[in-house]
């Protein structure tokens, strides 16, 4: 080997060295500042045996009588997150979770949809969007892990949520939902699913529209008001008068033109409406006359329907007296205890109809449907 090939060999040599040496300088330094910055190092907790750490303990399924311990976060009590549950945690608990109030099967089309870690309520601003095109009454709840219960998951509730049940109702008196409706509500629920990767799950379709379409047709048969009427023998009664006297047995004006009689809960159990198509709108009534007066009971939505139509038929007497009018009919025949009698038994006849196929009326399942 010539002088010059040794010189050259020397010289990489040192080159070589020189860069290891550099590089190994290099990370020390970089390892001395994430020290200073995170304090010293730590050993690895999860690969020591005797590391006292928190589990959680479960029975492993595939091992009867074995536990599996599963390691989580060291963290101290107070400072304990509120909201976040492992994957795994999240996955027994969609099982078991309790149904969500106001959520009714019977009445509407409800899909889950579950998250492997929460989700922001602001997060489900779209969703609620999307949802809205279906022109349908829904909601969104999400169940919340701090307090243990679901609550509605509205677009500034601040809430987290890894579970998320959607209900569309699937008729109310506009008619059943049909299937551009309920196309739609499924696409929004599944596009947040997607979004979040969580998994959707949906009843079918077509079960859901036929559940509403019976549903429905069931709806139609005792959707029933009764009515009396008082009209002027001769004249109008004025419209002053009329507020008077209705303000005197218990009705009172309200923003729809329509007088209502309340019970203690603020629920109506029959209204006084202009038997001619104006409405009774305060502004105007001082200056109305009409020949005609209708008190209406809106039979699925009273409970006890028996009393409130016995009320609204001494209110009736009282208002024709106090008027100088007739209380009839639709017919315009004069009430009579043989007339009165069969419309009592045509409205015991509705409820228990109503009672038999589980919607008694003035439930809040009724109050739904019929709206």
């Amino acid at each position: 080997m010539s002088d010059l090939q040794v010189s050259l060999l020397i010289i990489g040599l040192v080159v070589v060295g020189g860069v290891v040496a550099f590089n190994w300088l290099q990370q020390w330094r970089l390892r001395r500042r994430l020290e200073h910055a995170f304090g010293d190092k730590h050993e690895d907790v999860l690969l020591r045996d005797d590391a006292p750490h928190d589990r959680t303990r479960r029975t492993d399924p595939h091992q009867p009588g074995a536990d599996r311990v599963e390691p989580t976060l060291g963290v101290p009590a107070a400072a304990a997150p509120v909201e976040y549950v492992p994957q795994e945690e999240h996955l027994v608990l969609a099982a078991t979770l309790p149904p969500v109030p106001g959520f009714d099967p019977m009445i509407d089309f409800i899909v889950s949809v579950d998250a492997s870690e929460p989700v922001s309520a602001a997060g489900l601003a779209e969703l609620h969007t999307k949802a809205s095109v279906c022109g349908r009454r829904f909601r969104v709840a999400g169940y919340s892990f701090a307090a243990r219960e679901w609550e509605e998951a509205a677009r500034l509730s601040g809430g987290r949520y890894a579970h998320l049940k959607l209900a569309l109702q699937l008729v109310n008196r506009k008619g059943p939902v049909d299937l551009g409706a309920l196309t739609t509500f499924c696409a929004a629920a599944q596009e947040c699913a997607e979004r979040f990767s969580a998994s959707a799950s949906f009843p079918g379709i077509e079960e859901g529209l036929t559940a509403a379409r019976d549903l429905d047709a069931f709806c139609s048969e005792v959707d029933i008001a009764i009515g009396v009427n008082i009209v002027a023998p001769e004249g109008r009664f004025s419209g002053p008068r009329i507020r008077s006297l209705a303000e005197s047995a218990g009705l009172k004006l309200e923003a729809d033109g329509v007088f209502h009689y309340r019970d203690d809960a603020q629920q109506t159990l029959f209204t006084l409406d202009n038997h001619e198509p104006a409405p009774f709108l305060p502004e105007q009534i001082g200056r109305l006359n009409t020949a005609g007066i209708t008190l209406l009971l809106d039979v699925p939505r009273v409970g006890d329907g028996e009393a409130a139509l016995a009320h609204m038929l001494a209110v009736g007497v009282e208002l024709a007296q106090g008027l100088g009018g007739s209380l009839v009919d639709d017919n315009r025949v004069p009430l009579s205890d043989n007339s009165v009698r069969a419309i009592q038994q045509q409205l015991r006849a509705i409820q228990a109809k109503m009672e038999a196929h589980g919607i008694p009326a003035g439930s809040e399942r009724a109050l739904r449907l019929f709206s």
